[in-house]
Formats: C-alpha cells, structure tokens, sequence
C-alpha cells in the first residue's frame, strides 16, 4: 500500500467530513484548541518570570516593587493555568458535538448505501460485506470513530502550537541548533507513535472476516435463535472451543505486529531522545554559567521539558484519528463497492433474433447500449466485483400499470451470479400467460428461485430480455414495477413487529387499510389466529415484547401469504409465490391451493413448488433443468408425455400413497 493511500488519504477522508459538523463548531473548536495550544506555552514564559523575580522580591521584603512585581506575575501564571482548566470542558464538549454530527451524517450515508440500488448482487460481495463491518462494528459501539477522528484531527492543533512555542523560546534564550534538534527529537517520537499506531491499526483490516466469523459463531451462542439446537445436539463446548479458536486466529496477528511495532523501534527512538535531551541540557548548563539569567535558565529548562513530553501518546487525537481514518476509509470501500454499474456486462450474448432491431439497441443483448460505456472503478486499488443490479437503463419514470397485456416473457436470458463460473440460467425462454397460474418445477439448483430474482429485478439478466406487455423491465422505473409485483419469496423475512405491520408490508405505498388487513389474513387462513391475539392487530409478533406472540412455521408462512395478498388486493397484477407452503403439512397445502385459483382469479401468478399435489392445480406447468425450459404444458398432457414432469410426478406420489386424504396421479383418494 503507499504512503499517499495509507496516510495521507484518510486524513483527507476525515477532513472531509469536517463538513457535515458544520462551520459553526468547527470554528469554535479550531478556536478553543489554537487557545490550548497558546495558554502552556504563555504559562512557562509567566512562571519562568515569577522565578527570577524571586530573589529580588525576597531582598527587597514586603511591600517593595520588586515583591509587587513577584505577585503580578504569580497572578499572570495563575490566571493562564486557570484558563487552561476551564477551557479543557469546553473542548470536550465542542468535540463531542462535531462527533455525533460526523458521526450521524456517516451512519445516514452508510444506511443510504445500503439501501440503494436497484439490485441485491453487491450486498452478497465479501468485499463490500467485510467493509460494512470493519465500519459497523465500531459505529455501533460509538468507539473510535470518523467524527472522533474529525475531533482529534483539531485537536492535534492545540499540541503542535504548543511545540513549535516551546521550541521557539529554546530557541531565543539559547540558539536555534538546540531548538532544532528539539523539535526533530520530538516529531522522531510522534512518528514513532503515530507510525507504530497506523501499522499496527493496519492488521486489524485484514482480520476483519476472522472478527466477522468470531462475531457470528458468538451470536448463536448468546443468541435465542439457536438456543434449542445447541441443547439438544450438545454443541455447546463444540461452539465454545470454534469460538476460541477464532478468536486467537486474528489475535494472533495483532499480537505480533504490536511486537514487531512497538517493541524494537522503540529502543531506538529511545536512545534518540536521550542523546538529544543530555545535550540539549547541557547546552543550556553551559550557557546558564555565564549569559543567562535565571528567568532565562527557567524558561529554557521548562521549555525543553515540556517539548520532549509532548512526544507522548496523544489520547484525546492519535486512536480516534487512526481508528476514525480506518471507517471512514471502510465506508468509502463500502459506497465504492456498492455503487451501481452503468449496465450489465453481456459476456454471453444471446442468439440474434429475427427481424429489424431498433436503432441503438443491441440484438443480443435486447437493451439500449448508447449509454453502456462502463468507465474504470474511481480507485483502482479496489477492484469492484462483477454486478449485474442496476438503476432503470434509461432513467424512465413508464409505469407498467398502465400496460394493458401483462404478460411475462423471458426472451433468451441467460444469467450468471458475480464470481460464479457457470450460468444458472442459460438462453431461457419462457412465457407467464396473463390471468393465468403458471407453476415452475425442477430439481434444486435448476434455476427457479433465481428466476424470481431476475423478475423483481434484484438481479438483471446477463444477457437478454425480460418483457411485461411487450416492454423490457429495464425500461420501467424500478419502484413502479415492484408495485406490480406481489412475492413470497423461499426465504421470507419474519418481522418482530406488530401483525399489522407485516401484513401491510405488501402495500407499503397505499394507506394502511385495517379492513383489508383483515381480509387478507382471512384469506390466508388465518381467522381463528387472529381471533386470539391479545392486542388484535398491534400484537407483536415476538414474545420478547409485551402481549407479543410466536408463531408456528406455517402460520409465519400464512402470514407471508396474506402479505402477498395484501399486495394484491392493492393493485399488484404479478403474484409470485416461491414454496409459499413449504412449512404448511400437506394435508394443509392441498387445502390452501383448493383455494388458490380462487384467491387469485384475473392475476398472472408463478408458483414455485417442490410438491406435486400443488403444481397440478397450475394452468401451465413448465419444468426447469440446466437453467432450461425442458417441458412444459399443463398436468394431464405432461404426465401422458412420459417424460421428466411424470418421472418426478410418480415418485413423489408413491411417498404419499398412503397418506388419507391425499390425491394421486389416477385422481383418487387413498
């Protein structure tokens, strides 16, 4: 790494972010440490004259000129030391503030971050995760952070004045070679410290995925989400012992490089300093037996001392401005790893199609390509991983409710996730007919749950087009096509929050309609759960808060289903469910999608499912292997058809042959 990227950059970083506490802070605090920097320097030259007026005062006795002159000057240094303790607080307190608005305007800049973006595929980079946690981990515990750093920067003012005074007092009392070498001595140890502590604060960016894991395996031990596994598969000590064997991993390095820092260089600076301080006191010995008076003699000898302690370990600026300069450089990695891409990068071009292509627009790729120019990453130190998120490709605000075919077409997409070296989807081609349940089924790893990603557009293909009503997605604003789109997804979040509040969720757009609310968990069959909670629909859905209750697997995934509705019922055309039964019993599942073609009559609805006796309900079926629509048809003709559908189909039918109330292939009950 060089000198410009490790020292003088995120001090710049940290600069910057002076900006955000505002000109009236700074200001005054920039102020109050110049005064602190002044003040010491201002009480030597007071005491010093308050010892050389001694021996005066005390041959002239009470009451003289000379006594008067020894208190004036005692009240001189009094005052300056006095100044100096009421001004100590006010710097404190200055400090703190331009702290928390550094501080706030970081955490709003992180969280927009985060939150930005079209897509999901730079949330998923290592590198841009461990970034987010180098910064997170020290934001969250308020310690050492940019606006701390921004606080210590200026007071780092106070301390140079303070040196450059003492050295020059040195300076004009006994000569500018001695004053030199002061000051050099003194800035040997500073870099010393500062130096040691860069280094050193270094090792701690490259653990940062052992701190990372360490934190997660401490979670599931203190957490409850685990708590019952741990108990009965009695992987407490093995947890314990992973623990502990990833906690010494990155202390190890740290352990050595703080040896290797700040152990032998040490010794020489050492040696430095006291070669420099006898011979600076010995020069002002010397001088002191013929030239100097002792008003001289004192302001040499304090300068010098107080010159040589300012090489010490600053508390108040050298952690918070190292550790400051490492989150804000973690959070400007974050922002530059999480910033979009101008486009995706077709590095597998579809087949050419039939008939003209618009102009400025890519036949294989089915986009407009006038604007795709990617420029370099902004620092080529860092290297972005390969994104295929997006914002909308021409800035277009179309809204796709006003389209009145909406059907879905995936024309020839072929998609690959970033780092992987295989596509997922390859050349796919598939048509969701509108008004229609369309029921997508493979082996796992075919494709499906990816598809979905391609369709609510956290993802963009790699190559060709998705299409609703005959347009392609990327020509609609992303907010505006999510709200055609109602999805539950595989994995659905469960929100510790109230049961209202999940379940609108799917409208978040539209007033929240309680009566609606209501209908939707009805519809998901969730009359009698509702009937029972506590605070109706405040109640929390978490017993870690009051009148709060858990729920059961299936009643999280029916509560999922009934945010999918509620979406629904607020305008959304698209449906999309992604094993939306998986915790259901089948018994349950089979009665859920006899009213399926009910609930969601008119909506164009994909339905992801590993069960049999759910996909038979679908108007189409289409079977995905490779990342390719391998059949395709409705129930009937795929199990005549004898091929890959009807294989899967008759071994998931044996399973439940003996299940009561369970429909097999000839349609019967067993």
């Amino acid at each position: 790494m060089s000198w410009w990227a490790e020292a003088v950059r995120p001090r710049l970083l940290l600069l910057g972010g002076l900006r955000t506490a505002g000109p009236g802070p700074v200001t005054a605090l920039l102020g109050v440490n110049l005064t602190l920097g002044v003040l010491p320097v201002a009480f030597v030259v007071a005491s010093s004259v308050l010892v050389g007026r001694v021996p005066a005062a005390v041959d002239a006795g009470p009451g003289s000129p000379a006594s008067a002159g020894l208190f004036w000057a005692f009240g001189t240094a009094a005052a300056l030391f006095l100044a100096q303790q009421a001004l100590a607080p006010v710097q404190v307190a200055l400090g703190e503030l331009v702290r928390l608005r550094v501080d706030g305007a970081v955490h709003d800049r992180v969280i927009a971050t985060a939150l930005g973006g079209t897509g999901i595929a730079r949330m998923e980079d290592p590198a841009a995760l461990d970034a987010l946690a180098d910064a997170a981990r020290r934001l969250e515990s308020n310690w050492e952070t940019p606006g701390m750093g921004c606080a210590g920067l200026l007071a780092l003012v106070a301390r140079y004045v303070r040196l450059a005074g003492f050295a020059a007092l040195v300076g004009v009392v006994v000569g500018w070679l001695p004053a030199v070498l002061l000051a050099v001595t003194t800035l040997l140890f500073r870099y010393g410290q500062r130096g040691g502590l860069r280094k050193y604060s270094q090792v701690w960016v490259k653990v940062t995925p052992l701190i990372r894991r360490g934190r997660y395996l401490r979670g599931l031990v203190l957490g409850p989400g685990a708590a019952k596994e741990l108990r009965v598969y009695g992987l407490g000590g093995w947890l314990a012992e992973r623990y502990e064997r990833s906690y010494r991993r990155w202390l190890a390095p740290v352990w050595q490089a703080r040896r290797r820092v700040y152990l032998w260089p040490y010794l020489g600076y050492t040696t430095i300093g006291l070669v420099t301080a006898v011979w600076v006191f010995t020069t002002v010995a010397d001088a002191g037996t013929g030239r100097l008076t002792l008003t001289e003699l004192a302001l040499a000898l304090q300068a010098t001392v107080a010159a040589l302690l300012l090489g010490e370990y600053y508390p108040e600026a050298d952690s918070p401005t190292q550790f400051g300069m490492l989150v804000a450089g973690a959070v400007s990695r974050f922002e530059r790893r999480m910033r979009p891409t101008d486009g995706p990068i077709a590095r597998h071009p579809a087949p050419a199609r039939d008939g003209p292509v618009e102009p400025g627009r890519d036949a294989a790729v089915g986009h407009d390509v006038r604007d795709a120019a990617v420029g370099p990453d902004p620092d080529p130190a860092v290297e972005p991983a390969h994104d295929s998120s997006r914002e909308p490709a021409r800035g277009s605000s179309r809204d796709p409710a006003g389209l009145p075919e909406p059907v879905v077409r995936f024309e020839h997409v072929t998609f690959r996730y970033p780092g992987a070296d295989h596509d997922v989807l390859a050349d796919l081609d598939l048509t969701l007919p509108a008004g229609r349940c369309t029921a997508l089924v493979g082996l796992n790893g075919a494709g499906k749950t990816t598809l979905v990603k391609l369709l609510t557009r956290l993802h963009e293909p790699t190559a060709g087009t998705v299409r609703f009503g005959g347009a392609d997605l990327r020509d609609f604003d992303v907010t505006a096509w999510r709200r055609q789109i109602s999805v539950v997804f595989q994995d659905f979040v469960r929100y510790e929050l109230s049961i209202a509040d999940n379940v609108a969720f799917g409208a978040v757009h539209a007033p929240r309609d309680p009566d609606r609310i209501r209908r939707a968990l009805h519809r998901a069959d969730l009359a009698d759960l509702l009937d029972g909670l506590p605070a109706g629909l405040d109640t929390p859905l978490s017993r870690s808060y009051p009148d709060g209750v858990d729920l059961s697997g299936g009643q999280w995934q029916r509560v999922a289903i009934a945010r999918a509705l509620y979406g629904v019922d607020h305008g959304a055309r698209l449906l999309v469910l992604d094993e939306p039964t998986a915790a259901l019993d089948v018994r349950a599942e089979a009665a859920f999608f006899a009213r399926f073609v009910e609930l969601t009559r008119g909506v164009t609805s994909l339905l992801i499912s590993h069960r049999f006796s759910s996909v038979r309900h679908a108007d189409h079926i289409v079977v995905l292997a490779d990342g390719r629509v391998v059949e395709e048809g409705d129930h009937d003709a795929l199990v005549a058809a004898g091929g890959r559908y009807a294989e899967l189909f008759h071994l998931q039918a044996e399973l439940f042959a003996d299940e009561p109330g369970v429909t097999i292939p000839d349609g019967g009950d067993r």
